[in-house]
């Protein structure tokens, strides 16, 4: 009967002490998250600053860029950030960090272009042109927060010239499928490449601002 009593009483502290690790452990997680969501939300308003100043100034003129070329803007934009990368050097005077701000912007623009094709003449305003950023934003935004739960803050750890490779595959991945007419067997679509491409530069562009 004592050792039943003892086992029993084990089993009980075990359960207790389980729990008063894990749940610290859980409350940590959740609020690494919620640092990151706060930091993504940031990041995105700035983003959207620089948008809604770029339409006042050219109106919503990247409407008749086709997809072809707006891949090769985003494979100009991320090369960029890997030649600085290596050679740690820049003549015209932009760093890093403005190039990531310009894949996520370019990012939201492919998506938009995606839904709604590409125009000879420029036919959306500028409040219909921030509508269509808002959407696709949030849209980013509620991807980056599932996969972020699911791989538990893995970005944190990895090298921003990581995501400047993964950017740069992503790319390389839309022109193969724009070159084959779209028709994947297996693959994603350009699409959720735009939002794989939008994610990692949001966490390049926050890596360097910390």
């Amino acid at each position: 009967m004592q050792l039943f009593a003892w086992e029993r009483n084990k089993k009980t502290l075990f359960h207790f002490v389980s729990f008063a690790y894990f749940v610290p452990l859980q409350s940590d997680m959740s609020k690494t998250e919620n640092i990151t969501n706060r930091q993504f939300e940031e990041t995105a308003a700035e983003c959207r600053q620089l948008f809604e100043k770029k339409l006042h100034d050219y109106g919503a003129s990247w409407r008749i860029l086709r997809p072809q070329s707006l891949t090769d803007q985003l494979f100009i934009k991320a090369k960029r950030i890997r030649s600085l990368e290596e050679c740690g050097e820049s003549l015209v005077g932009e760093g890093i960090r403005p190039e990531f701000i310009a894949l996520i912007n370019y990012g939201i623009v492919g998506l938009i272009q995606l839904e709604k094709g590409f125009a000879d003449t420029v036919d959306m305003t500028v409040d219909e042109a921030l509508a269509a950023y808002d959407r696709h934003i949030g849209e980013a935004l509620e991807l980056m927060k599932r996969k972020n739960h699911d791989y538990n803050e893995a970005w944190r750890d990895m090298r921003v010239s990581s995501y400047t490779d993964f950017i740069l595959t992503k790319i390389q991945r839309v022109k193969e499928i724009e070159n084959i007419g779209g028709k994947t067997l297996v693959s994603e679509g350009i699409d959720a490449n735009y939002m794989d491409i939008i994610n990692y530069a949001v966490f390049g562009a926050i890596k360097l601002k910390e």
